[in-house]
């Protein structure tokens, strides 16, 4: 059944279950440093609709399919959320792997489901004072 898998590996190169590196894109470290500029500013553009009480960080990895950029927020309580991109490899070489619109709406989604977690969390143990 193993040679049926795609991800089989040849013997002696490749490991069952791994893929070849030769299959996975490789990033230039000018590549990298235009992927984690634009994702920082996915970020930035989330910490501005958040209090300061609210955690936002980015991270680019070499993941299966490629480069992958993450921005996540962790709310004072309530559980963390996050959005990742998977830009490919012209966008990145033509320098703009995450378009305006994309940056726009991925912090404001964040901002509004780490305020969510929130409301979700407290909802709860707070009494409404009028009605």
């Amino acid at each position: 059944m193993n040679g049926n898998n795609p991800y089989a590996g040849a013997p002696g190169v490749t490991d069952a279950g791994k893929r070849a590196s030769a299959d996975l894109p490789d990033l230039s470290t000018a590549q990298k440093r235009t992927l984690r500029h634009e994702v920082s500013r996915v970020a930035a553009q989330t910490r501005q609709f958040l209090p300061d009480e609210y955690v936002v960080d980015a991270d680019v990895q070499s993941g299966v399919s490629g480069p992958r950029a993450t921005v996540a927020v962790q709310p004072p309580v309530g559980s963390p959320v996050s959005a990742g991109f998977t830009p490919d490899q012209e966008a990145i070489d033509g320098g703009d792997p995450i378009s305006q619109e994309d940056r726009e709406e991925v912090a404001r989604g964040l901002a509004a489901s780490a305020a969510l977690q929130v409301k979700q969390a407290v909802a709860d143990s707070l009494t409404p004072t009028a009605r």
